[in-house]
């Protein structure tokens, strides 16, 4: 009981914050609230959820919520302008081209605090393709995250999905990912079905209510780490999409991405995003199955707005922000920015 005390202590002083930036003044006390990073509205970066909560805004998350923190609202931290909003990094090392889009962001340390619990959500999508295929995030960018992770005072680094080709362990094992993440320090987890659990979703268009995998609401931090592919039905995969792997019930979704997807963005506010463009899928995804479908791009896309994340990643399949609808529906519902004009993004050729 103590801890769910603690987090509406956390919203009624995120209103009470925000209710003084409506005054005119600038808010500089940091929240620490489960979710992640993002920025105040008035520095380089943006918060995902709307720019200017009301204090009554806030409350009602509070009231809908009750024990569950699912709509606790992001972390906001003063980001310096030489930061970069959004980085891309090229070269043929994917650990320097991870650590490289990291700095040009301000570093781990501007995402992980001492003690944090971290959670990792690669796309581990089956158990009968390795990462080669590109349907599976490259390992060696997630054991590089769990290490910088650690390595910025992370109490725990956790990595897990649900894979919907064959079991957890196998998928784990067959991506390449398990061995990668325990060699760097972290945890491979099984995700437990009793943590599934009925989360209501305030801001929902299509969908209000949905089980999610409620240590990804609870965690300090989620890094999403999607790798970037082609899909049958969503035309591409990216941030937003790989969400649906910290659900139940994904065929759900299917009914209506283009909101769906958005809402559960508007709930599961992952910290930071990372996009593997190590190896890209360029057709016949999610799954794949054939080398010649897989183009070496040896980029990796990074940024604490998931949307702009997305958006850049479309540029790898010649598409833009506005070309997938639930990219552009999560934009227009101000959960990130799709429009990369004007923002600074630092590209990086090692």
């Amino acid at each position: 009981m103590k801890k769910s005390l603690s987090r509406r202590e956390v919203l009624r002083l995120l209103a009470l914050t925000a209710a003084a930036s409506l005054a005119g003044c600038r808010a500089t006390e940091r929240l620490a609230t489960p979710g992640g990073l993002m920025a105040a509205p008035s520095q380089t970066a943006i918060r995902h959820a709307d720019p200017t909560p009301t204090q009554k805004q806030a409350e009602m998350q509070v009231e809908t919520q009750g024990e569950n923190p699912a709509t606790i609202a992001p972390q906001m931290v003063d980001t310096p302008s030489s930061q970069a909003y959004l980085a891309v990094a090229h070269g043929n090392d994917p650990t320097a081209i991870t650590e490289a889009a990291l700095r040009a962001l301000g570093g781990m340390e501007r995402f992980v605090k001492n003690g944090y619990d971290v959670i990792i959500k690669p796309n581990i999508c089956v158990d009968f393709r390795s990462f080669e295929y590109g349907a599976t995030t490259n390992p060696i960018v997630v054991a590089t995250l769990v290490r910088l992770a650690l390595g910025a005072g992370a109490k725990s680094v956790r990595v897990m999905d649900s894979p919907f080709g064959g079991t957890a362990e196998s998928a784990y094992v067959k991506s390449g990912i398990a061995a990668a993440v325990q060699a760097a320090g972290g945890k491979m987890e099984i995700m437990n079905p009793n943590k599934f659990r009925k989360t209501p979703i305030p801001d929902g268009k299509s969908l209000t209510q949905c089980a999610i995998y409620q240590d990804i609401l609870d965690c300090d931090l989620l890094i999403d780490v999607p790798t970037a592919k082609t899909h049958s039905m969503a035309k591409i995969t990216v941030g937003c999409k790989n969400l649906m792997g910290v659900i139940t019930q994904r065929g759900s979704i299917h009914a209506d991405m283009t909101e769906r997807i958005p809402d559960l963005v508007s709930v599961i506010r992952p910290g930071l995003t990372v996009v593997d463009a190590v190896r890209t899928l360029m057709a016949h995804g999610p799954t794949g199955g054939n080398l010649d479908d897989v183009k070496i791009n040896n980029t990796v896309i990074a940024s604490h707005d998931i949307v702009a994340a997305d958006s850049y990643a479309t540029r790898l399949f010649n598409l833009t922000g506005a070309d997938i609808p639930y990219i552009a529906a999560a934009a227009s519902r101000m959960l990130g920015k799709m429009d990369l004009s004007g923002l600074k993004i630092e590209e990086i050729n090692l």
